[in-house]
């Protein structure tokens, strides 16, 4: 069901132990300015804090969760916020682009270049063995970097997501590959990062 962009404009990467695929610019029905502003308006925004060595700290970006369940990960307990009818369509188009179905959205607010993401795999038990994720770009680009968890010798993997761009991350990627943000020393302007995944449910 490719019918918001044609099969032609997807690439898949070439990364040894992944399987990605980019969009680098889809259609979401709306201006990604636009649905940028809105989202960083109307987000109930919080700074979880984690904790490294023993020490807490206050994660360096702002974040919300929303869908049908709850979410662990670094020790942080996520209790999902309702869908919103704008985060609803978004989930549509994404669900429709990829042939996939998603029950939950972590969305992350880089405000400035001092925010970031350490490196880490999305590789909770809740995800599934090989969990597809989704994660689609909106405001300021920035380099989505990747590194392998065991080859060294492959280097560092560094992905400029623009605007509008998605990237879907499946198959043994999370198994094999740690990925970040890295916080810049140049100024920057805000972005946000919508990451789809499927939660599985102890029922499941």
């Amino acid at each position: 069901m490719h019918d918001l962009l044609s099969i032609a404009e997807v690439e898949r990467l070439p990364l040894a132990d992944g399987d990605l695929l980019l969009w680098p610019q889809v259609d979401l029905g709306y201006p990604s300015d636009s649905l940028l502003r809105q989202l960083i308006d109307d987000t109930e925004w919080r700074q979880e804090q984690i904790t490294v060595f023993g020490k807490p700290y206050l994660q360096p970006r702002l974040s919300a969760w929303h869908g049908d369940l709850s979410y662990r990960y670094s020790g942080i307990r996520l209790e999902p916020l309702a869908w919103t009818p704008i985060l609803r369509h978004i989930k549509s188009r994404v669900e429709n682009l990829t042939d996939l179905k998603f029950n939950s959205v972590l969305l992350n607010y880089y405000r400035d270049e001092n925010d970031g993401m350490g490196m880490h795999s999305d590789d909770e038990r809740e995800l599934g063995q090989r969990p597809a994720i989704a994660s689609l770009s909106l405001g300021e680009a920035r380099d989505f970097v990747l590194k392998h968890r065991f080859r060294k010798d492959l280097g560092t993997v560094k992905l400029p997501l623009s605007a509008g761009s998605l990237l879907l991350m499946q198959g043994d990627t999370q198994r094999y590959w740690r990925h970040g943000i890295n916080k810049l020393r140049r100024p920057c302007g805000p972005r946000l990062n919508l990451t789809f995944r499927r939660i599985i449910s102890k029922n499941q």
